[in-house]
Parts: C-alpha cells; structure tokens; sequence
C-alpha cells in the first residue's frame, strides 16, 4: 500500500535519476539471472547501461558485472550456464560488437569487430558456434563514397541487408551461409535438440513492405543449407520450437488476420521432414486475451506471457487441442518473461500498483518474488491511492481503467480537478502497475494534486482480437465515447470537478487529446505528445505507413477526396478548437513524424488558440536525454497548473 506520510517529494530528478530494468535471461541451470540496467533519463545522445547478475533464488544481493559508461544490451546464457554473451557498443560508441563474461564475473572479452556492429545472437549447442545477426559491412566503394560526401541515396539500391552468420569462437571466424540470399534477416533460434536454426526473415529492412511479408526458414548449422517454409502472418516475432509425439511445430505471435489492426494471436505450424510448412493455425482465436511474448522450453512445451485485463498471466501450452491454459496470474504488469531450459523456474520484470519495475523470478506456478531492488528511494513518496475501474460503454462492452486520487486524498474529499491521460497503441493498455515515467505520468500528477483517469477504451489490448479490431478505419469514434463515459462516470460520482478537466497522451493517446478538443470545449488544457494530427500524411510518412492507414481508414491516393481518414484527423476540426494545446515532440520521430505536430501547430497559430509548441532535438518517439525529460515533466505540471488549478489570468507564485 501507498505510506501514510509524506517523507518524501516526488521531483522530476527523482523520477528521471532512478534506473530501470530490462530483458532479463535465465541460465539454462536455472539459479541466475542476467538483466541489463539503464538509467531512466540518459545523460546524452548516446544511452548508456550495464549488465547485472542475481541468484534466481534471491539468496544473494543482485551484483554489477560490467561499467556503465558504455551500451549493454542482449545478454544470452552459454549452454553450460558459465558465461554470458552481450552486445557492447565498448570498443566504438554506437557500434555493438559481441562481447562475453563469465558469470562469476572477470574480464569482458570483444568476439568481434564487424564493420557496423552486431544487431542480435544466439548460442549455439555447439558450443563454439553463436549465430548472429549482422548488416553487411560497407564495402571500400562504400566507404569511398562516404568519405568523398557522393553518397545519393537511390531506393532499392546498395542495401544493407542483415544477414544470418556464424561466429566460430576458436578462429573467430565469421562465414555468413548465402542460402538464404537476399533476405532481410530478423530472429534466429535453434531447434531444442541441437537441430537446425529456424530463422525469420523480411523482403526488406524497411519495416514497409518487411512486416507485412515476413517468412520462416530453416538452415542447417553444419551446412548452411535452408529450406523455406513460407509466408508467416504478418507482423510475425518470437518465434518458439516445440515438439508433439513426432512432428517438430514452429509458434509465433503475429496479428490477427485477415486486416492490419486488431490482437496479437500465437500462430502454430507443423515444420515437415521435406518442402513447405502447412496450414499456420491461429491457436488463440476467440480469447479475451493478449499473448504478449512466447518462451522456448526445451524439455517441453512453450510457456507464454498474455496481458489479461489490468493484469498478466502466465499461460502453457497444453498438445491437447493444442491450447493455452494459464498456470498462474502476475497481479499488475510483467514483460520480458524468460524461462531456463527445463521450464520449472521463470523471471520478468514486474511492477504492482506502488512499487517499481524490478526483477522477479521463482516458479511459473507462482508467486514470482521480487529479487532486484533498483529504486529503494521510491519507497519514501507518498503515492496517490490507485483503484481499478470497471464500467460499459454505451454499447455495452465491457470497459477498465484506473483511477488515482491526489496524493494524500480519499474519494470523500472531492470534487477534484481531473486529468485523462490516454495510452498509446492504440494497441497498447493500462495495467495495474506504478504510474511513473517520464511521460504524462499518472503519478506524476496526482503528487501534485489531480485526480487522474487512466481509461482502456476499445482498440487497446488485454481484451482479445474482437476489442482491438473495433478501431480499425474508426479511431477517434467509439473509443472517444468510451473516454467520455468514463469521465462523465467520475464527475457522478463526485471525483472529477467537471470545470477542471484536462485531458493528455502519447503518441496515440497524443492523438486523442487532439481529437478531444476538436470535437469539445469541455477541457480546459490539453497536451499532445508525439500525436496524430492527419493520418492520411501519417500512412505516407510514418515508419508502418500500412497500419496506420488500416487505423485511420484510407491514405491519399485513392482519388481526389475527401477521404476517409479526414473525417478522423484533428486536422479537420483545428477551426473548432478553443482549448489551450501543449504540443511536445522529437525533432527526429520517425515513428510520428514531427510534420504531424508542425502541421498541428500552424493550424492552431492561424486560429489563434492559445498553445505552446516544444520540439526536442536529437529525440526520436521516446524521449530519452535526461535534461528533456526533465523538461517535459515540468512543462506537463506547468501546464495543468497554469489552467486547471490556477486559471489563465492568475500570475504564478
């Protein structure tokens, strides 16, 4: 529960100093865990973070195994569990190369030195080998032409495809099987007995045409032979082997068929002795569930991680059917599950409503405890107490959400002014974890005095395929409806003061807020963070042009118009708006171009709606320099304050 005294201020230096972890990896013994530690804010351009280690069991302190001036990421367990191999950017900023250290700790020990880096691995059985992924490394006509600035870039031309390749550590040798030719390689892993690598692969390193045609391979260690398997469904990762009686099958999530926009699903195929895989089945089809994340086991079947609501689960694969049943709940949030090689213990990073994420580990029957401990200074702020909220739509669908309440403050003690922070996704949700980042953060504000609705609206994930597709060419509609009932619920209820609304979000929840005050003066502030202002543009310049174009329904070369996608881009209704904006995003957002806030931006000025525009160089979707971050948290209380708790025109202290 929350402390019942104010020991500590929640600040935005305590908020952006902390560290967080990730990707954690159980050795295939099952008694440790290596995870990676970042900072939460980074100091520059360039991230930094460190591998760590911990005893699965929690029986030792968690201990730092290399520096943190310098990128870790990827760290995978040898097979005899006495070494670890990561991705350091040591001997080159920017420039990952294949690094190793023995689990008991010593000298980190480079494996390669590939011109460009190394974008992934994966030990091998034989325990010499390692797959990795690589781009091919620039020829001298590259470098030449680099160096003498006669570097044109022409589509389709000189394309750095990541490639398949094997790192023999006695010779340190690199050869790169040709089999697979001109795919673009994306994951890799081998099949449990030591067989051959199932490997899955793009047309294309842009994620344009690459997601919507990925395909399954398998190539042979020894000769580097491949055999195709055909077409996986679109979207297409984490990839597991599992075995039933005889027959070897492949798993993987990937999005629902048949459209671009709904719920993950967890595919399955029989892999042959010869020729083509057969029929992928959809093993998760009618749930109301969402796999999140496959784990291979290799004495048995996969293990898989599914968001379910405002919690996760543990689920495992049952041959019978074959099916998944959950085998334990993770009250709140939890990723990055992982698994040793017989399945019997388990680790994720997990967070409950007033504690952090840290590392959990124990067996997958459950409880997972808790056996990292980065944020101990978090412990001393006194949170806004959190409650689920369950409620229907106007349709009747069944809705979730939370709400928190001001720090220090019960439901008796409202009306308060009230702040809705939309997620982003919309194939993304809310689950009972601590609200705190760097981003419109629900603690972030009820330490300063608002109540804050944190709504599930139709779209998001948790709920099965049915509740994801429902915004598909729709954005903006029914799901806004969704937000405002919960709102108007609140008000009822006596929690929201319905004069001090404000409403914000992120990337779709930024979207929203700029769809809100278009469609109503209700709000008295809004802040749209790297949001959607015109789809059609966003279909031609985002990173997965064809999703959004399933989300808002059309692109613009279907004709002379107007098109579907007008009708759900704030653009249109900018001439509507009268309620103050803070617009924030990176200058270079290639997820959401920075033209979607820019265009925004002069639609505003040229009505004259009071707004402010923040643009952060070097930042991408995700904010991650630590002085941005700590402007952003500041701006955003600046912002609510100055309108939902001051007013316009009273000057601030």
């Amino acid at each position: 529960m929350f402390a019942t005294s104010p020991r500590a201020e929640l600040s935005d230096e305590l908020v952006v100093d902390g560290s967080t972890p990730s990707t954690p990896v159980l050795s295939p013994n099952g008694r440790w865990v290596a995870f990676i530690v970042a900072p939460v804010g980074q100091p520059d351009e360039l991230p930094i973070s460190a591998l760590w280690i911990a005893r699965a069991d929690g029986s030792e302190p968690p201990r730092q195994l290399t520096g943190d001036a310098v990128q870790v990421s990827s760290p995978r367990w040898a097979p005899d569990s006495q070494w670890i191999f990561f991705l350091s950017d040591r001997s080159e900023r920017g420039t990952p190369q294949l690094q190793r250290i023995r689990a008991a700790g010593g000298d980190v020990e480079a494996l390669t030195t590939w011109k460009g880096g190394i974008r992934d691995h994966r030990p091998l059985a034989e325990p010499d080998l390692i797959a990795v992924i690589a781009h091919d490394e620039p020829t001298d006509d590259d470098e030449r032409r680099a160096e003498q600035r006669d570097d044109a870039e022409v589509w389709g031309e000189r394309v750095r495809f990541s490639r398949l390749r094997l790192l023999d550590l006695r010779t340190r040798e690199i050869r790169t099987p040709e089999a697979l030719g001109d795919r673009h390689v994306v994951e890799v892993v081998q099949r449990p007995d030591g067989g051959p690598l199932a490997v899955l692969t793009w047309p294309t390193p842009d994620l344009d045409p690459g997601l919507l045609e990925p395909g399954l391979h398998l190539v042979a260690v020894d000769t580097g032979a491949a055999r195709d398997l055909g077409r996986a469904q679109v979207g297409a990762s984490s990839v597991v082997w599992w075995r039933a009686e005889a027959c070897w099958h492949l798993a993987y999530l990937a999005t629902t068929p048949p459209g671009l926009v709904g719920g993950a699903a967890v595919f399955d195929v029989v892999v042959p002795t010869s020729g083509k895989a057969g029929e992928h089945r959809n093993l998760t089809g009618g749930t109301s569930i969402c796999p999140l994340q496959l784990v291979q086991i290799d004495s048995g079947a996969p293990l898989a991680l599914f968001a379910d609501g405002l919690d996760t689960a543990i689920h495992r694969l049952d041959p019978i059917g074959p099916q998944f049943v959950e085998i334990s709940g993770v009250e709140g949030f939890a990723k990055f599950l992982t698994a040793n090689e017989g399945g019997d213990v388990v680790a994720a990073v997990v967070s409950t409503s007033y504690e952090p994420q840290d590392v959990h580990a124990g067996s997958p029957l459950g409880p997972l405890v808790r056996i990292s401990d980065l944020r101990p200074e978090l412990r001393d702020v006194r949170w806004g107490a959190q409650e689920r909220l369950s409620y229907k739509a106007f349709d009747g669908l069944e809705l979730d959400g939370l709400l928190i309440l001001p720090a220090g403050k019960s439901r008796q003690d409202g009306p308060f002014p009230l702040v809705t922070l939309i997620h982003g996704g919309p194939y993304d949700g809310y689950t009972d974890q601590l609200q705190l980042g760097w981003y419109p953060s629900g603690q972030w504000l009820a330490t300063a005095g608002y109540a804050v609705f944190l709504p599930n609206g139709r779209g998001g994930r948790g709920h099965g395929h049915a509740f994801a597709a429902r915004v598909a060419g729709a954005v903006g509609m029914d799901e806004w409806t969704d937000v405002l009932t919960g709102i108007d619920m609140l008000i009822a209820d006596g929690v929201a003061d319905p004069d001090r609304l404000g409403i914000g979000g992120w990337s779709h929840g930024g979207f929203m807020a700029a769809w809100a005050v278009g469609q109503t003066d209700r709000f008295k502030a809004a802040l749209m963070g790297a949001g959607i202002s015109d789809w059609g543009m966003l279909a031609a310049t985002g990173e997965e042009g064809p999703f959004e174009a399933g989300l808002g329904g059309s692109t613009g070369w279907e004709g002379t118009g107007p098109h579907h996608h007008d009708r759900l881009s704030p653009i249109s209704f900018a001439s509507k708006i009268r309620t103050p904006v803070l617009i924030m995003h990176g200058k270079n957002d290639t997820n959401v171009p920075i033209s979607q806030a820019e265009f925004f931006h002069r639609a505003l000025r040229r009505f004259g709606v009071e707004h402010e525009y923040v643009v952060y160089p070097r930042e991408n979707h995700s904010i991650r320099e630590r002085n941005h971050q700590l402007d952003l948290l500041r701006r955003t209380r600046e912002w609510f304050d100055r309108w939902l708790m001051r007013g316009p025109d009273v000057p601030s202290s």
